[in-house]
């Protein structure tokens, strides 16, 4: 199996957790933040939305310019727009040759190149990014007043598939 190949299954496995753990946000409650500096439901819920379009991007041009998200369409919209972009990026990937995936891709923030690095190793970079986000997230349930998904197996609210 090829590093591209796990990479896209890892990807498959995730996918519904991202989305469950934003629907499972209470939408009424979507500017919950647990501290003043740290970002609200609704901004966390977006960035998980417009990673995975920006991971679109950087596969079909090698190239992302990142911008904040807005968070006016609530959760449930960030919540759609991730589904849709989780299924172009699994899509893209698996079209993907070997030559295009080891090609070095481009973050592009405020104009200037944040980061440079092959675009496998950037997919695994915005996986793992997505990951770390998608656990502040999940912590915000249960305070906003929902009820925790299952992720990797039961949490206190549901006891899984």
């Amino acid at each position: 199996m090829t590093n591209q190949e796990f990479f896209a299954g890892r990807l498959k496995a995730e996918a519904p957790a991202f989305v469950k753990v934003i629907k499972a946000l209470p939408a009424e409650r979507a500017d919950y933040r647990p501290d003043p500096r740290s970002r609200s439901a609704a901004e966390l819920a977006w960035i998980l939305a417009e990673s995975a379009r920006s991971a679109v991007t950087l596969v079909d041009k090698h190239r992302a310019d990142w911008s904040a998200p807005k968070t006016d369409g609530g959760v449930a919209a960030a919540a759609a727009a991730l589904d849709k972009a989780q299924a172009q990026l699994l899509e893209r990937v698996a079209r993907t040759d070997k030559k295009a995936w080891e090609q070095e891709a481009e973050f592009v923030m405020d104009g200037h190149a944040a980061w440079k690095a092959p675009l496998g190793e950037m997919m695994w970079g915005l996986l793992f990014d997505a990951i770390h986000h998608r656990g502040q997230l999940s912590t915000y349930i249960r305070p906003m007043g929902g009820k925790v998904p299952s992720i990797y197996g039961p949490s206190a609210d549901d006891p899984g598939a």
